[in-house]
């Protein structure tokens, strides 16, 4: 009997669909690539050959770029000292900065607070009251009550 006829309807997997469309698909390109006419088929295979060694540029560019920073990991372990003083200045450096922020940020708010301070005292030497009278137990008791 014929095998069609008595397969069962099962789902298939993915991957089998894809591998029976890809083998189609190949296969109807091949039917088409022969009645293709020769200057267009000599086109295909001169751009297949450009994007081969297209490819093969690009695996060992990746292969050299590892090899560079190989050599310059190298170039520096041969500084010998050198190098290690600048990573540590590197890493010191955010720390230096933030030192300096904090100094920086307490010298204004003592300078806020002088001249705070300063702006209250001209207001009492230059107020008609005497600045002791302010410091008189009477005074503060004579402003809290409520006007006659």
């Amino acid at each position: 009997m014929n095998n069609q006829h008595h397969r069962t309807a099962l789902p298939a997997p993915d991957a089998s669909i894809e591998s029976r469309l890809a083998a189609r698909l190949a296969a109807a390109l091949t039917v088409s690539a022969q009645t293709l006419p020769h200057d267009v088929t000599e086109r295909l295979r001169f751009a297949r050959e450009q994007a081969l060694s297209s490819a093969r540029a690009q695996q060992r560019l990746a292969a050299t770029s590892v090899a560079v920073v190989g050599v310059a990991a190298g170039g520096a372990a041969a500084l010998g000292w050198l190098a290690p003083v600048w990573q540590r200045a590197a890493s010191l450096l955010p720390i230096v900065v933030l030192v300096a922020g904090l100094v920086a940020i307490d010298q204004l708010s003592t300078r806020e607070q002088v001249l705070a301070a300063a702006e209250i005292d001209s207001e009492l030497l230059a107020d008609d009251l005497p600045p002791d009278a302010y410091s008189d137990p009477g005074f503060a008791e004579f402003l809290r009550s409520p006007p006659p």
